[in-house]
């Protein structure tokens, strides 16, 4: 199921700040060496950070059980959008396993995961510069 969410400016700074903490709070868990906890707030600062750049550049962005969704929806924004919609793709993949799956994520992953939230998170800094 999709819920279609509208918003300008405002929203699209709200997640961004999400994306952020997000951001700060894996790059601590990685500094801790918790693997797992580091992909799965990289992957919320990706989430966040693609709902800030779909409010920013587009006005909408959809909410969907099947997050993967999101990807499509944020490479359709454009050229500038397909970094950030590779780096989304890759973090999704590690969503499971970081969360819910009896193996974990190791260290180089945990790296990726990072340098992949912060691709997502610069590019909407950028999307909401004034």
């Amino acid at each position: 199921m999709s819920r279609v969410r509208t918003g300008g400016r405002p929203e699209a700074l709200a997640h961004l700040d999400k994306a952020q903490e997000f951001l700060k709070a894996a790059r601590a868990a990685l500094d801790a060496g918790w693997h797992n906890a580091t992909a799965s707030s990289a992957v919320s600062a990706g989430i966040n950070a693609r709902d800030a750049l779909c409010l920013a550049v587009a006005g909408r962005t959809t909410a969907a059980d099947d997050h993967r969704l999101a990807v499509a929806e944020l490479r359709a924004l454009g050229p500038a959008a397909v970094e950030p919609g590779n780096a989304l793709d890759r973090l999704l993949g590690l969503k499971d396993r970081a969360q819910y799956d009896r193996r974990s994520v190791g260290a180089s992953e945990a790296h990726a995961a990072v340098r992949r939230a912060t691709t997502l998170v610069d590019a909407a800094e950028l999307a909401l510069r004034p």
